[in-house]
């Protein structure tokens, strides 16, 4: 057997991510690396910073990019907040709130679960009755963006509510940030994590994340160690914080923060708000084209992601055969149905660089064609 070089084909990436990525990130990721406490490496790494800061729209000083995916970014929430017998409010709509709960109870917390009808939003007025009857609670947990689904929640509402019952909220912001309106510190939002490979438009493998004050404290005042050395976030302070001299944590994937940085550059260029009507532009198109062809969508408009559009399958159609078919003859990929909507959707994604008009186009000339075959 001969190995040669891997060489992929130029796919369209309209599934629930990775998405598309821009020549220029693609571009970044292939110069030259450097050492990972190199003075100008460090001096990148604060530029990062700031411009996460931009993303989430906050202040934080602890926003920085875990290496590792965004589910290692909510793991590094749960481990870090969450100490044994600690009361927290899972909110399940969906397959990633179901992974909320599953740390809660690996951190050896106490989940006291709210669930609603996948496709719906988290319930505020559910969330409101938990934390009555559960005035102990300290962590309110909840998909601002579910995946799964395609359904956006009022990340607003339930940050508001936590505050007033004096619990920090974990938010997953995986699908959302940079694609729908997500204001860290004016929703008094706690910690939030988010993935590189969605609407960032950038190589996987990051995990954007970011830590209020309160966060920070309830950490820092802990009585036992956080139970992952690796995610530990009082360990990694002192490598992402601190003027010039950074003290060695582990080594950092260089290069995929380069690609991250300019990633974070062309969305600062283009602007948070003009992202999110461009998402939401994009969407509208899709959805017009999409109805056209007899397409019923799996979330109410009200609740609906412009970033992940989750349809349901015709009848008598062959899921499977129409992706295989786009695939094969389009290079076009789009999602398949997680967990309850397996083999009944399809998740098509406009994210990031993505979320274009030729994108739009192609997806819906090739849905048609493949569904009239």
């Amino acid at each position: 057997m001969t190995i040669q070089s891997f060489i992929p084909p130029r796919r369209i990436l309209m599934g629930p991510g990775p998405s598309d990525i821009s020549p220029q990130v693609l571009q970044a990721l292939s110069r030259p690396t450097v050492g990972h406490l190199d003075p100008l490496f460090v001096g990148m790494m604060d530029e990062l910073k700031q411009l996460l800061k931009y993303a989430f729209q906050t202040e934080n000083e602890f926003t920085i990019a875990v290496s590792a995916p965004g589910s290692a970014g909510m793991e590094a929430c749960f481990v870090n907040l969450i100490e044994a017998g600690d009361k927290v409010i899972v909110c399940r709509n969906g397959v990633f709130g179901e992974r909320m709960r599953e740390n809660v109870i690996r951190a050896g917390g106490e989940a006291i679960v709210i669930d609603d009808e996948w496709g719906c939003p988290v319930s505020v007025d559910k969330v409101e009755q938990a934390l009555i009857d559960n005035p102990e609670t300290k962590i309110v947990a909840f998909v601002h963006a579910e995946t799964s689904t395609g359904a956006v929640s009022d990340a607003k509402a339930i940050g508001a509510l936590a505050k007033q019952h004096n619990a920090l909220t974990i938010v997953d912001a995986v699908t959302s940030l940079g694609g729908v309106p997500l204001k860290v510190d004016e929703w008094q939002l706690d910690a939030v994590y988010s993935g590189s490979q969605k609407c960032l438009s950038c190589v996987p493998g990051l995990a954007p994340l970011t830590f209020s004050k309160q966060a920070i404290e309830k950490i820092q005042s802990r009585t036992t160690p956080v139970q992952s050395w690796f995610l530990d976030q009082s360990l990694v302070l002192g490598y992402w914080s601190g003027e010039g001299k950074r003290s060695y944590h582990h080594t950092a994937p260089v290069n995929s923060l380069y690609a991250l940085h300019e990633s974070l550059l062309i969305l600062q260029n283009e602007g948070l708000e003009n992202a999110w009507q461009r998402h939401q532009a994009m969407h509208e198109k899709l959805k017009l084209g999409l109805e056209k062809l007899g397409f019923e969508f799996v979330v109410d408009e009200a609740y609906r992601l412009p970033q992940l559009n989750a349809v349901y399958v015709p009848q008598g159609i062959d899921e499977a055969k129409v992706r295989s078919h786009l695939l094969e003859t389009y290079n076009l990929e789009v999602g398949a149905g997680l967990g309850a909507l397996a083999g009944k959707a399809w998740r098509i994604g406009l994210m990031g660089y993505g979320a274009k008009e030729e994108n739009v186009a192609l997806c819906l000339r090739a849905l048609e064609e493949s569904l009239t075959q």
